[in-house]
């Protein structure tokens, strides 16, 4: 069955915007995460960034504690935010870059040219007990160079995707070389997730096409939506677009 993970970075981006620095505020990723498991989603993610701009230490450690479904913690792959990864123990571990003027991911890691760096940190999370994910660019050279890696987990950056959604050819486009990865990581042992810009829109016929997914990881959407509709509601929306794909 696919799963969904709903990323509540953009809770913590809420709070921020008000009561940043401050040790208690409105609104609490951690409850909307407890909400998020009671619509019925398979695992919480949050990224940890270097510069704490919106998920706080406190955040990840209250998830740790109180979620009942998987902890997916992306991070970036310097020596600190590792540390308190490897105190942490979150079941699943996502690196992603990071660059300090993004307003949020831009790209995938390149896997290719850290990879001396990403083996040995794929290597000690792994001694720690927990699996390691590498949030990539649908190209074959760093499908590649992630099994190199020995990591468990893919994450393909679908965000080409639902950028050229509109558009025919784009978005043809994009659903190829989505489906080519998928099947060239598969075929390498990896497990395949995908995440970046999905919509209860455009995720039908993504999974349409893009085979062997095991999870989803969705953030932005499903928050927005939550504006309107309750957190519960909006993740039962996309866990029902997923059902009919």
């Amino acid at each position: 069955m696919l799963k969904l993970g709903v990323n509540i970075d953009h809770v913590a981006t809420l709070r921020e915007a008000r009561y940043r620095g401050q040790l208690r505020g409105e609104p609490d990723p951690v409850a909307a995460a407890l909400a998020c498991e009671r619509a019925g989603c398979h695992g919480i993610t949050a990224h940890l960034r270097e510069d704490r701009r919106h998920v706080q230490d406190r955040d990840v450690r209250e998830l740790r504690k109180r979620i009942r479904t998987r902890l997916n913690l992306e991070m970036a792959n310097t020596p600190a935010i590792v540390r308190f990864a490897l105190d942490l123990k979150p079941d699943i571990v996502c690196i992603v870059p990071e660059r300090r003027q993004e307003v949020t991911t831009e790209g995938g890691v390149d896997v290719r040219a850290g990879l001396k760096s990403i083996t040995a940190t794929r290597r000690r999370m792994n001694e720690a007990g927990i699996q390691v994910s590498l949030f990539i660019a649908p190209e074959s050279a760093q499908v590649e160079a992630a099994a190199q890696s020995g990591a468990q987990f893919i994450e393909l950056h679908t965000g080409a995707y639902a950028e050229h959604f509109r558009s025919a050819r784009g978005r043809k486009r994009e659903l190829r070389r989505l489906a080519s990865a998928a099947r060239l990581a598969n075929g390498l042992g990896l497990r395949v997730n995908a995440g970046h810009g999905l919509t209860c829109e455009n995720v039908e016929p993504m999974l349409a096409c893009v085979p062997h997914l095991v999870e989803l990881n969705i953030g932005h959407h499903i928050i927005s939506r939550a504006v309107f509709m309750g957190i519960e509601r909006a993740v039962g929306e996309m866990l029902e677009a997923m059902r009919r794909a």
